[in-house]
């Protein structure tokens, strides 16, 4: 497995929201005020963590900013995240992103927010999801 050494940011505390499967850690960098309508977190995901189904209402943007994971919207094929990609999630769309089941990933998440909404929950990825997408990006 591939070890992340290189942490801009303090990891931060353990998320045990239920929205996430494995180990995952958020650092609430910069959270919604007068003057941003949007959150600012460092996560970091141990491998073969990753976040459930969800979509924002005003979309969401990543910077993947160590290691390698997966980012993968509803019916369409997973796609490799590394270091230096900047991932644009449009509005409403459904997605899941996370490490990959060798290696862990940490980006950066800035959340928009919509009526004081940023975020709708949906089911997990499931254990058979998750291994199709690990083999997608293996392409």
């Amino acid at each position: 497995m591939e070890q992340i050494i290189n942490e801009i940011f303090e990891k931060g505390n353990q998320i045990t929201n239920g929205y996430f499967t494995g180990n995952a850690f958020l650092n609430l960098l910069q959270e919604k005020d007068e003057n941003n309508d949007f959150a600012l977190g460092n996560v970091t995901f141990e491998s073969g963590a990753r976040t459930n189904w969800h979509t924002h209402p005003r979309g969401q943007v990543l910077i993947i900013t160590d290691g390698t994971g997966i980012y993968q919207e509803r019916g369409q094929v997973a796609q490799l995240i590394k270091k230096g990609d900047i991932i644009n999630i449009p509005e409403d769309v459904e997605h899941w992103h996370g490490a990959s089941a060798v290696s862990g990933m940490i980006h950066i998440a800035i959340t928009n927010y919509k009526d004081e909404e940023n975020v709708t929950w949906l089911q997990a990825v499931s254990e058979e999801e998750y291994a199709i997408a690990n083999k997608q990006i293996q392409r």
